[in-house]
């Protein structure tokens, strides 16, 4: 009898471990972090940067990786350590450890856009601290290793001298492109755009209550969320947004074709609106990409003047309390 009663509840154990680690083939974010061997912050960085892909989410789910992804990245040569370095990140001081220089000259290639940030945290005093993915700041020694050493070339000293820092801007490009990347949905990219506007920059591009509205509503998420804390929240909203004219000018074109596109494929939603969208011709995505080496051109009829700049844009950005943003150099 107890052989029995045991063996009954060994197989009513192991029902309930396969109805809480599988749904349809697919596991809980914290199940796959640790079948990959990840920490939670390894994981979400892994799933950003498109490294483990998710099933796709239902509304106000939690997303889930699949069975058959979890075993393609455990098939991998030397896994879990491949996975590992590939989501790897490095401060200042180790990262100036791998290329053996000096953290000041890390701060100054970082500063001029030679290495980009791909995450950030904010320390006890509340000053940003930029991360770097290894293999990135490995791959740009292997590419550019004369400036590791010796004098900076006339363009770097230029930039540094004029106070320039990529690296919140380098970091918004790169995130804006990956949440691009998540979507084909015109009106969803656009949003992803808008983001990358403050307030009154948004409402000189588009002056509809309720498409600013409904861009606010379909504008992707990070995939696990925001940041936990209400100042990280919007420490990454204040840095999310663009602080140099010519990156402003940049995004309120892109969003302004992103736009067009969205307006032709369905109209906002408005009050009374059955919610139903007008079937409309496809149109192709819009490529966006930073204006740091690409010629500015006027490719819509009318473009430049739908911008609307009517009011002069400083480099200054504040968090919350108005506080500026700090960063740790």
């Amino acid at each position: 009898m107890a052989v029995t009663e045991a063996a009954r509840t060994e197989v009513l154990c192991a029902e309930a471990a396969a109805a809480t680690d599988t749904t349809g083939g697919t596991v809980a974010a914290g199940r796959a972090a640790q079948e990959l061997g990840l920490k939670r912050g390894e994981f979400e960085l892994a799933v950003h940067l498109g490294i483990v892909r998710t099933t796709a989410e239902q509304a106000g789910g939690r997303p889930r990786v699949g069975r058959e992804e979890i075993h393609r990245l455990r098939s991998e040569d030397g896994f879990p350590d491949t996975v590992r370095e590939r989501v790897r990140t490095v401060g200042t001081a180790e990262g100036a450890r791998l290329l053996d220089i000096s953290p000041v000259r890390f701060t100054r290639l970082a500063r001029a856009g030679c290495i980009t940030p791909v995450t950030f945290y904010l320390n006890r005093y509340r000053a940003i601290v930029w991360l770097y993915l290894a293999q990135e700041v490995l791959g740009f020694a292997a590419r550019a290793p004369q400036l590791l050493a010796g004098n900076s070339p006339v363009w770097m000293r230029a930039r540094l001298d004029a106070g320039t820092d990529w690296r919140a801007r380098n970091w918004r490009a790169q995130r804006i492109e990956r949440l691009l990347s998540r979507t084909e949905d015109p009106w969803r990219r656009a949003a992803v755009l808008a983001g990358a506007l403050d307030a009154v920059q948004l409402a000189e591009v588009v002056d509809d209550p309720y498409e600013r509205a409904y861009l606010a509503k379909v504008r992707p998420e990070p995939v696990f969320g925001p940041p936990g804390s209400v100042v990280a929240r919007e420490t990454m909203a204040q840095l999310m947004q663009a602080d140099d004219p010519d990156e402003i000018l940049w995004r309120r074109i892109n969003l302004i074709m992103e736009l067009d596109g969205a307006r032709a494929s369905r109209q906002a939603p408005r009050p009374g609106d059955d919610h139903r969208p007008v079937p409309v011709t496809d149109s192709a995505p819009v490529p966006v990409s930073d204006p740091g080496t690409e010629p500015l051109l006027d490719p819509a009829p009318g473009l430049l003047a739908r911008l609307g700049l009517r009011r002069r844009v400083t480099g200054r950005r504040t968090v919350g309390n108005g506080l500026p943003v700090k960063t740790v150099e």
